[in-house]
């Protein structure tokens, strides 16, 4: 994908914390907004290490549907479980394995050039992503 400059950029972060003992994530791909989730979710696992061997299943929001769902199982064998909030919901509601994503989002954001759009190019924000999940990882392995 060619580097897009300026304009508001999604970030779609993979985390794969089940497959990996001490965590870590599997892919980062940034892409312009007018990108669905479903376009850039091809594009994550297409850059996944070792094409998604370990990983069976991934829980993604609503925003995954269409042919992205059966794509990841005949390319990787993977599961997409979409986590929809009930229908008769009104308001807030936790969603289950919703925490996990969020939870990523949040670690991302202690970094300065993360909490906000700085970067001009997208290959540089996947740096910086990158870069923060391995200090994340370098962290535990050596919390001193």
């Amino acid at each position: 994908m060619a580097a897009v400059r300026g304009g508001h950029a999604s970030v779609a972060v993979t985390p794969a914390w089940r497959s990996r003992q001490r965590g870590g994530h599997a892919s980062v791909a940034v892409t312009p907004a007018c990108i669905s989730e479903s376009a850039g979710a091809r594009l994550v696992l297409s850059r996944m290490p070792g094409g998604c061997k370990k990983l069976r299943k991934e829980w993604v929001d609503g925003g995954y549907f269409g042919t992205v769902l059966e794509w990841a199982l005949e390319q990787f064998r993977l599961v997409l479980e979409v986590v929809k909030r009930p229908p008769e919901q009104k308001g807030f509601a936790v969603l289950p394995r919703r925490w996990v994503v969020e939870r990523t989002f949040a670690w991302l954001s202690f970094h300065r050039r993360l909490s906000k759009e700085y970067e001009r190019l997208s290959p540089t924000t996947e740096a910086f992503i990158q870069i923060a999940m391995m200090r994340l990882m370098l962290r535990r392995l050596h919390p001193n």
